[in-house]
């Protein structure tokens, strides 16, 4: 019988946790009213406001992160801007136009591991503010981080802190994308918390899909009335769940006993093991990774050996010889398939 391949491509191709599953379960017979309306989503928001250390703040929840980032977006731009983003963030590169499809532009600057500075939005600001033909031009209108980064790297509480008094002293609402935050959360080199967050942004979410649920996105805008009508624009975005309840039990229970930051670091834990024994063996690392996603470089002969054991995904060819792979670790990844895959490792070394 041959082996399965060993599966670490990404960080959502497990189903959910089960806890979630048994929650579903027990209320699956219960009546409840739609759209998120239902005191399942409403003790959810509670829980994430508490979390976040934002009482006022207005919560939603939605079915995916491309939905998410798409609605969030079009309700914080007037139709004349556009939102500066890393050249390399999930808006510009993996989102298949969402943005620009909903009328405004992916404005990209120049990353360094994944990130952009205050600085450099400042000086796209001002470069706009200059130019004698700014009104023939998009104008930067918010600011779009992740955290992690694509790169799964980090931005560090004083990176954001400079980045927010940037935003507020310019106007530009600061937006961040946290479809994998809670790998970032229980990461041992981050400082920033969900209080970070809901003081220094105007909106950001908290990732479900990848981070135990089945699916969705809770959004939360820290001050009531940055988004008018979102309700709305959820529903003209396609993003709006009828049987909202399943989406607030789903994140009643991830903030429940803290099962959020857990799983968390049950991702992180694995990361670590297989990003030491990279080390070990010799393997290069492209990027300085902590949370789940490591990135490592790879000649021809080398993926090719890898790959008849385990699926990874292709990140990037930097040249015809060699390959950029990433290894996704999630909640739910085992000890003895990170066993399994060091010891695949180890013999694929050996195709230099």
């Amino acid at each position: 019988m041959t082996e399965e391949k060993l599966g670490f491509a990404s960080d959502y191709m497990e189903g959910a946790h089960p806890a979630i599953l048994a929650r579903l379960a027990e209320t699956n017979l219960m009546k409840t009213v739609g759209y998120g309306l239902d005191a399942f989503s409403e003790s959810a928001r509670e829980k994430i406001r508490k979390a976040c250390g934002t009482p006022e703040a207005e919560v939603f929840f939605l079915v995916g992160g491309t939905q998410t980032n798409a609605t969030v977006i079009d309700a914080l731009l007037r139709p004349w801007q556009g939102a500066l983003a890393a050249e390399t963030g999930h808006i510009s590169v993996h989102e298949a136009g969402a943005i620009e499809w909903g009328g405004h532009k992916v404005m990209t600057l120049p990353q360094r591991d994944g990130k952009i500075t205050a600085e450099q939005i400042a000086g796209a600001v001002r470069t706009w503010r200059e130019d004698a033909s700014r009104e023939h031009m998009v104008m930067p209108g918010m600011v779009y981080l992740s955290q992690p980064t694509e790169f799964g790297t980090l931005y560090s509480l004083s990176e954001l802190e400079a980045i927010s008094g940037v935003c507020r002293k310019n106007g530009l609402p600061l937006y961040v994308d946290g479809a994998r935050l809670a790998y970032a959360l229980a990461c041992p080199e981050n400082d920033v918390s969900l209080r970070d967050l809901g003081r220094l942004c105007d909106a950001f979410y908290i990732g479900g899909t990848k981070c135990g649920a089945l699916f969705g996105e809770a959004v939360v805008f820290p001050r009531k009335g940055t988004a008018p009508h979102f309700f709305t624009l959820v529903k003209q975005h396609g993003a709006l769940l009828a049987k909202g309840r399943i989406a607030g039990i789903q994140f009643e229970t991830l903030f429940t006993d803290d099962l959020y930051l857990r799983l968390g670091r049950q991702a992180i834990d694995a990361a670590n093991r297989i990003r030491e024994a990279l080390r070990e063996i010799g393997y290069p690392l492209t990027f300085p990774a902590p949370t789940n996603q490591i990135f490592v470089t790879l000649t021809r002969a080398q993926v090719e050996a890898l790959t008849e054991k385990a699926i990874l995904e292709c990140w990037e060819k930097p040249d015809d010889e060699h390959t950029v792979m990433r290894i996704a670790t999630s909640w739910a990844t085992r000890e003895e398939d990170v066993d399994r895959l060091i010891a695949v490792l180890r013999s694929c070394a050996l195709h230099a």
